[in-house]
């Protein structure tokens, strides 16, 4: 398993505290944006990451895309060199076109499945699959539960249908569940507060030594 930190801030400038802790401790970053229509408030704007292109050029995106009609946001994640897009299904028409649009790119494509939203058809070219722990927003809540069921449905919906797209969660994730998701069979586990509050140093230790151990 991996862990990806989760930016998720309404200005830029915090943004930017958060990636300068995190960004030579980890491949990977996760951007989140929010538009204010498919959860409660808005996070910056997307195209201002390009004023920290130099410093995460040695650092991939994956930005998570909880907006309205996530397929209109596409250009912009491939304006700020997004290595991963992937959007809510919840506030899509049509996942197909979606995922098709992405890969077409030449980039990897994912489908995030809110905390309620059971499990749908998904693509056979989608790489990423995220559930979500706990509803998506800015309002903290603690992680649901039920989403060790839906990593064992994703698992076997995936070997049923010889599909290899890999399993993210995000949300609500401490040191303990963490432990209990890769466990489950998870891949790939988001991680903000855990990272942020306090010492990023200890805390990236402390969280590595969780999944390892």
């Amino acid at each position: 398993m991996i862990v990806i930190p989760t930016i998720l801030e309404k200005e830029i400038s915090l943004a930017e505290v958060k990636i300068r802790l995190i960004k030579d401790k980890t491949r990977w970053l996760q951007i989140d944006v929010i538009d204010g229509f498919f959860s409660e408030g808005k996070s910056f704007e997307l195209e201002l990451l390009n004023k920290m292109e130099k410093e995460i050029q040695n650092n991939l995106l994956e930005i998570h895309l909880m907006v309205k009609e996530p397929i209109k946001w596409i250009e912009k994640c491939n304006f700020v060199g997004a290595s991963r897009i992937i959007g809510q299904v919840e506030a899509m028409n049509n996942k197909q076109e979606f995922i098709e649009k992405i890969k077409n790119m030449g980039v990897e494509s994912g489908l995030a499945f809110d905390v309620e939203t059971e499990i749908e058809e998904i693509p056979k070219e989608t790489n990423i699959v995220l559930l979500m722990g706990r509803k998506s927003g800015f309002k903290n809540a603690k992680f649901e539960e039920k989403i060790y069921k839906k990593i064992e449905k994703l698992i076997k919906l995936r070997n049923e249908k010889e599909m290899d797209f890999k399993i993210e969660v995000d949300g609500g994730i401490d040191e303990e569940i963490i432990k209990k998701i890769k466990k489950t069979g998870a891949d790939i586990a988001c991680c903000g507060g855990i990272i942020f509050n306090g010492n990023v140093n200890d805390n990236w230790e402390k969280i590595n030594y969780a999944i390892n151990n």
